[in-house]
């Protein structure tokens, strides 16, 4: 690895490129052919629908029954793909209808179980209810909403989870104001990622940028990982790899296809053109005992700009070609290197 030159680098960093675009496309679309099921449980005074509101960004419409309503339970399509069903409790008095709803609760991807903050917080019937559900899915969320009209929230959220046996997330949110919902969003995201359905949720969702920054740090941080590992040189196909896998999945996000000539140029302008000459010969450090610190801050920070680049591109309606996000990148790497001088990743 010591004699390769820079054009044997750059060769190098166009096949890696080409290779994890590849089986970057792939998975995505996988991912898109699938189905996400969200059930959603809680008292009519709970919040559910403006919570799904809030979530998805725009207004859905309403998911919930009125107070005082028997409903036939059927999912709500929020998309082709991803639906939504609000269940009238198990223990409802027609009995048909507890029995569906189990069906529902078994197959949704996650169960979101809401609690009023304002209320009477896991009465005795919720927590029955909520230890049927965890008998048939342990994939739930406790969402504790109206956390604008309550007090000691840390401490209802301590004894929830205490109740729950801290096996649970409880989230906190208010969705009158929106507190927290970004929050709530990751959660949904972590629990949809190991069903590799996540990036199909938020490319369906109309809010966008809070999720985009998420996966841009994410990366970041994992280059940063990489760039401090102890073999000189051995981080650029690995770094190239997580940039090309961030690049398709800001594309997909905001629906904006990218070919794989525009990301392989993106990714070897910001690592070898010339906005990034210096940044690659740190990257490249030859000399033993140096730079691994370093070289974790440049390719984290490398990758941070690159990410606020792309996200601007998309927000603003830029084109996206290697000369924009070039000039675009330009303005972000000073930022990012402090960021990531500030917080050193590892």
């Amino acid at each position: 690895m010591d004699n390769i030159s820079s054009s044997q680098w750059e060769e190098e960093i166009r096949k890696a490129a080409a290779e994890a675009y590849e089986k970057e496309i792939a998975i995505i679309n996988q991912q898109l052919e699938q189905e996400i099921l969200f059930a959603l449980i809680g008292d009519v005074n709970a919040g559910k629908s403006s919570t799904i509101n809030k979530l998805i960004g725009e207004e859905v419409a309403a998911v919930g029954a009125e107070p005082g309503e028997t409903t036939q339970i059927r999912p709500h399509a929020y998309t082709d793909k991803i639906y939504f069903v609000d269940t009238p409790g198990l223990n409802d008095i027609n009995h048909q209808n507890s029995e569906e709803t189990l069906k529902y609760f078994k197959s949704a991807d996650v169960v979101l179980f809401f609690l009023n903050a304002a209320g009477t917080v896991f009465s005795d019937s919720e927590k029955e209810s909520f230890l049927q559900i965890e008998k048939i899915n342990k994939n739930i969320l406790i969402v504790l909403n109206k956390i604008d009209a309550a007090d000691e929230i840390d401490r209802l959220v301590r004894r929830v989870r205490k109740e729950t046996g801290e096996k649970y997330e409880v989230v906190p949110i208010s969705s009158r104001t929106g507190q927290n919902i970004d929050v709530l969003r990751n959660r949904i995201l972590d629990i949809l990622k190991k069903k590799s359905k996540d990036i199909l949720f938020a490319k369906s969702i109309k809010e966008k940028s809070a999720t985009a920054h998420t996966w841009i740090i994410g990366a970041a941080t994992s280059a940063g990982a990489a760039g401090a590992l102890p073999v000189p040189g051995s981080d650029i196909i690995p770094i190239t790899a997580i940039q090309i896998g961030l690049l398709t999945k800001l594309a997909t996000l905001y629906n904006k296809p990218l070919s794989k000539e525009t990301a392989k140029e993106i990714v070897l302008t910001t690592i070898v053109g010339n906005i990034g000459k210096s940044i690659f010969r740190q990257v490249l450090k030859l000399f033993p005992g140096a730079g691994s610190i370093a070289g974790a801050s440049v390719a984290g920070a490398m990758t941070l700009a690159l990410g606020y680049a792309m996200k601007y591109a998309y927000e603003h309606n830029v084109d996206i070609t290697a000369k924009n996000i070039k000039e675009i990148y330009a303005r972000y790497r000073k930022k990012a290197e402090i960021e990531q001088n500030d917080e050193p990743l590892s």
